[in-house]
């Protein structure tokens, strides 16, 4: 009878002791940061692995994102349906770019896999490149379906006419950065950031911003749409590089719709 209570009164202090540990431990990685990263200097894109242990994919993974998209193979891929509708404009200067926060209710369907828009946002070049020729700017739609999968939709920016779409997103930059505004007096279609032919190359790949987690399936967008150069220097005098550089393909499939 005593080794069963002394057992039984161990148990209860051991599951008492673990979840504390489990509580102060949560707490004290809720109170460590993850390592500032940036496009430059010490904390530039080839230091992102080295950075903290949570970045290591950055340098250890074999399906990184951007690449340079060089003779795909031609294949019957499936139709890119976007529902997207308008909301009203919910934008923040994260940082590191320009975003537009999406409300709930847009979607991208592909095949039997559909994806809700959660954001997007615009780097300063294009990162990716297309048989070794970059963009002026490139434009990604962030997308996840209900099991967390994500799938990013890669607009290609190139110099031409003004863009009304952007027009408006230009003029509500935020002053601040870090700070979501919302704008209930401004509707935003994401639909009108997209070129008419819908045609695309896709491949398996990654966040191009640390974590840089794998797994997120891309589509880039063949036909690239425009903006005035007036526009591409306006947001370069707010983030001139944020570009990440092209990683190696690593022999991953590089399909293009026909």
């Amino acid at each position: 009878m005593f080794f069963y209570s002394y057992r039984k009164i161990s148990f209860r202090h051991f599951v008492i002791g673990a979840v504390v540990l489990s509580v102060l431990a949560t707490a004290s990685n809720a109170q460590q940061p993850k390592a500032e990263w940036s496009y430059t200097g010490e904390s530039n894109p080839a230091k992102w692995g080295n950075l903290d242990t949570a970045y290591a994919t950055c340098s250890i993974g074999k399906r990184q994102s951007p690449i340079n998209i060089a003779k795909p193979k031609t294949a019957d891929l499936p139709v890119l349906q976007f529902h997207y509708s308008a909301v009203p404009l919910n934008i923040i200067d994260d940082g590191h770019t320009i975003q537009v926060n999406y409300a709930a209710g847009s979607t991208l369907q592909v095949g039997d896999k559909t994806y809700t828009l959660k954001q997007f946002h615009f780097h300063h070049p294009s990162e990716e490149q297309v048989n070794g020729k970059g963009y002026d700017m490139e434009a990604h739609l962030v997308h996840a379906d209900d099991n967390g999968h994500l799938a990013v939709v890669a607009v290609l920016l190139k110099s031409g006419a003004s863009n009304a779409f952007l027009a408006s997103i230009w003029k509500n930059f935020p002053a601040e950065k870090e700070k979501s505004i919302e704008n209930a007096s401004v509707s935003v279609n994401a639909a009108d950031l997209l070129p008419s032919d819908h045609a695309y190359y896709t491949f398996l790949g990654s966040l191009t911003t640390p974590p840089c987690s794998e797994g997120v399936t891309w589509y880039v967008l063949k036909t690239p749409a425009e903006l005035s150069s007036e526009q591409v220097a306006a947001f370069a005098k707010v983030y001139p590089m944020n570009a990440r550089p092209v990683q190696p393909l690593n022999g991953r499939e590089l399909l293009t719709s026909k």
